[in-house]
C-alpha cells in the first residue's frame, strides 16, 4: 500500500521509511520510489518497531516533510514526534486488525492525527470504538490493479479459489474444508485451489484429510502475482468466508482479494461481516453468507458452480465494481487528503514533501 501511494502521488516528493524484508532491496530498485529500509530483523517485534520509529524521526529532521502519511500505527509515535517538532501534519491510515491487537497504540494514533483514513465503514466503527474522536476522518479503501485483458481461461473441472495467507484462522479455511465435503456431494469433481502459505497449512491439510477431501484440494503455497492471476483466470469463483475472530480482534478490514477476483470477472462468496460489506455487493458482485455456517458457504459455492448464468452476471458486475477501486482513482483521493491536510503550511518555493512510514 505504501509503495502504491508513494509511486502514484505526483504532487509530492515522497520518501518511504519501512522495515527490511526478504527481497526488499530488489523490490525497491524497481519501485521508482525513494525508500530507506531499517534493519533489526533478528530483534523482537517491539524492538523493531522502536527502531523504525527512531530512524523515521531522525530521517525527517533532514528531509523536513510537509506531511507524514503513516500507513500503520506501529509508526505513529514517529509521526507524532515529527508533528510536534516540525509542524508537519499526520495522515494516519487504519486497516482493522491492528486496532484490536494494539488498542492503546491505536487510540494514541487517532489522538495525534490531523486526518484519519479508514479503509472501510467497518474500520471507521473500530476507530470510534477506541473512545477517541478523530479530528477528521475519511473513507479511502485499498486499490486494485485492473488487468487490460481479463479473459477467463476456465479450468476443465468446477474450481473455486481462495487467496489468503494461512496465518489467521478468521480467513475461514477451516470452514471451507467442511463446506468442500458438502459441495462434493453434489459436484464430485469439484476442485479447491488454495493460494497462500503459513503456519495453519499443516492443520488445514490434516482437517481436510479427516473429512476425506484432501484429494480435491491443490495447495499452491506462496506464488508470484503472475501465478496468482493465472489461477484467478482459471477459477470459476473465489471463496473466502472471513469471520470476526474472538477476543475483540478485528479480522478483515476490507478484503482486497474480493476486488482482485472481480477484476478478472469472478464472482465471490464472502462472509457477511467486517470489511467484506464494503468490498462485496451482495447479490450483485457476489454472495454474502454466515461465515461460521459451513452449510451456507457450501450452498453458495454450489449455486455459483451449477448456475453459469448467475456466476457470469455477478462476475461482470464484480469487474465493473473493481474498476471503481482502480489504484489511480484511490491515489487521487489520498493525494487530495494530503494536500488538504497541509493547507497553508506548504512551502511555495519548493516541491511539497511527503514522508510515508
Amino acid at each position: 500500500m505504501a509503495h502504491r501511494f508513494a509511486a502514484g502521488i505526483s504532487a509530492f516528493q515522497t520518501r518511504v521509511l519501512t522495515l527490511q524484508t526478504a527481497g526488499g532491496a530488489s523490490f525497491d530498485r524497481d519501485s521508482g520510489c525513494a525508500v530507506r529500509r531499517v534493519g533489526g530483523g533478528a530483534l523482537p517485534r517491539p524492538a523493531r518497531g522502536a527502531l523504525l520509529n527512531g530512524a523515521t524521526f531522525a530521517d525527517a529532521l533532514g528531509f523536513r516533510p510537509d506531511v507524514t502519511l503513516c500507513i500503520h500505527i506501529i509508526a505513529s509515535p514517529a509521526a507524532a514526534a515529527i508533528r510536534a517538532v516540525l509542524g508537519a501534519p499526520t495522515v494516519q491510515v487504519f486497516h482493522a486488525e491492528e486496532i484490536g491487537a494494539r488498542g492503546n497504540l491505536a487510540a494514541f494514533a487517532v489522538r495525534h492525527a490531523d486526518e484519519v483514513i479508514a479503509v472501510s465503514a467497518y474500520t471507521a466503527g473500530l476507530i470510534r470504538a477506541t473512545g477517541v474522536t478523530p479530528a477528521s476522518m475519511r473513507l479511502i479503501p485499498p486499490g486494485v490493479d485492473i488487468p487490460s485483458d481479463a479473459t477467463s481461461e476456465p479450468a476443465d473441472r468446477p474450481t473455486f479459489i481462495t487467496v489468503a495467507r494461512l496465518e489467521e484462522r478468521y480467513k475461514g479455511h477451516d470452514v471451507l474444508v467442511r463446506a468442500l465435503a458438502l459441495v462434493r456431494a453434489k459436484i464430485p469433481d469439484v476442485r479447491w485451489v488454495v493460494v497462500g502459505d503459513g503456519p495453519l497449512r499443516p492443520g488445514t491439510e490434516a482437517l481436510a484429510g479427516s473429512y476425506g477431501v484432501l484429494g480435491s484440494i491443490d495447495f499452491l503455497g506462496t506464488v508470484s502475482d503472475e501465478q496468482r492471476n493465472a489461477s484467478l483466470r482459471q477459477a470459476h469463483l473465489l471463496a473466502m468466508p472471513s469471520r470476526l475472530p474472538a477476543g475483540g480482534f478485528a479480522g478483515e478490514g476490507f478484503g482486497i482479494a474480493f476486488l482482485e477476483a472481480g477484476a478478472y470477472g469472478k464472482p465471490v462468496v464472502a462472509g457477511n461481516v467486517g470489511g467484506a460489506l464494503d468490498s462485496v455487493s451482495d447479490g450483485e458482485s457476489g454472495l454474502l453468507v454466515d461465515p461460521l455456517d459451513a452449510v451456507a458457504v457450501a450452498e453458495a459455492i454450489t449455486r455459483l458452480l451449477l448456475d453459469p448464468g448467475l456466476a457470469q452476471r455477478l462476475g461482470s458486475a464484480g469487474r465493473r465494481r473493481a474498476e471503481g477501486f482502480a489504484w489511480p482513482l484511490i491515489v487521487e483521493r489520498l493525494e487530495a487528503v494530503l494536500l488538504d491536510s497541509i493547507g497553508k503550511r506548504a512551502h511555495p518555493l519548493r516541491p511539497r514533501r511527503g514522508m510515508a512510514a
